[in-house]
């Protein structure tokens, strides 16, 4: 692989964020309602 076969990095570095986004985002709000619904069932 040569340098011209790589995409750019700042274009990598967009990619990256988004696909972090696309599985961060929605696994947060998971942990999150998770853990609000442990509260209720063990806590009161």
């Amino acid at each position: 692989m040569t340098a011209d076969d790589r995409a750019p990095a700042g274009n990598n570095t967009s990619l990256m964020i988004l696909a972090w986004s696309w599985v961060g985002i929605p696994f947060a709000y998971g942990v999150y309602e998770l853990f609000q619904k442990l509260t209720q069932l063990f806590g009161g």
